[in-house]
């Protein structure tokens, strides 16, 4: 018997990885998170008993994980984008390795992996940036010394910033000493989602962008030049030169 966390992705359902939905479709028990995992993921499931976990408690969680191991079920515990990311399953983890229950983390597509492919760009571009910082905005949870958002928008990395929305004008007061005024920025909501919404804009207008939207929650923040860079160097990856390919790729 194990435990499967399996990320299903950011909403599209075709955006769960080819794992991910073999396991969902034949485990004997499947735990998802419903309020951010779409029905259509867990579409052509063979389950006993499917559960959405998003009015229950960790303990309760937990009781229903041992409930699968004394039967010997395997379990599908579904959490969207990651898991590894904001997934809240390092808790479960501990729980689980306290009673000696095995377990697998499976991969998915992460929410900024989908906010750029809607976008349509590049998160790490020559000679702009070659650093992506995925944050969070501090609310009920404390950030680590050193992570406060100004500290890390000194670096002027890419910067993907989670569960925020709703105090942007704090996030944009924070970001524009270092990124300054004409910095691009987006937020995206629901993204890969049928009802998702992009606003692209600079750190000057950006809050009067989405006021205008109602967003305030399900959205991620993508903060950085490369959101509208154009005189940025060719990569070294396909360059012309007298080395393979293979070799080019390797040392990109």
């Amino acid at each position: 018997m194990t435990v499967y966390f399996i990320g299903a992705g950011p909403g599209d359902p075709d955006l769960i990885t080819v794992k991910g939905q073999r396991l969902i479709r034949n485990c004997p028990v499947i735990l998802y998170a419903g309020s951010l995992v779409p029905d259509a993921v867990l579409a052509g499931h063979t389950a006993g008993r499917v559960v959405n976990t998003a009015d229950l408690d960790l303990d309760a969680i937990v009781a229903l994980l041992c409930e699968a191991h004394a039967r010997g079920e395997d379990v599908a515990r579904v959490h969207s984008g990651d898991p590894s990311l904001y997934g809240a399953i390092g808790e479960q983890i501990r729980r689980l390795r306290a009673l000696q229950i095995p377990y697998e983390i499976v991969p998915g597509v992460t929410a900024t992996a989908a906010c750029a492919a809607t976008l349509g760009c590049e998160l790490t571009l020559p000679g702009i940036s070659q650093t992506l910082i995925l944050t969070r905005y501090a609310t009920k949870t404390v950030m680590p010394e050193g992570e406060a958002l100004g500290d890390l928008a000194r670096h002027r990395a890419t910067m993907a910033i989670h569960l925020g929305v709703r105090h942007l004008a704090r996030i944009v007061a924070e970001l524009k000493p270092h990124y300054g005024d004409a910095c691009p920025i987006a937020v995206v909501y629901r993204a890969s989602w049928p009802d998702e919404m992009r606003v692209t804009g600079t750190l000057a207008d950006i809050e009067a962008k989405v006021g205008q939207t109602g967003i305030e929650r399900t959205a991620l923040i993508l903060v950085g030049r490369v959101l509208a860079a154009e005189g940025f160097a060719d990569s070294s990856l396909y360059a012309s030169s007298g080395a393979t390919l293979p070799h080019r790729e390797i040392e990109a």
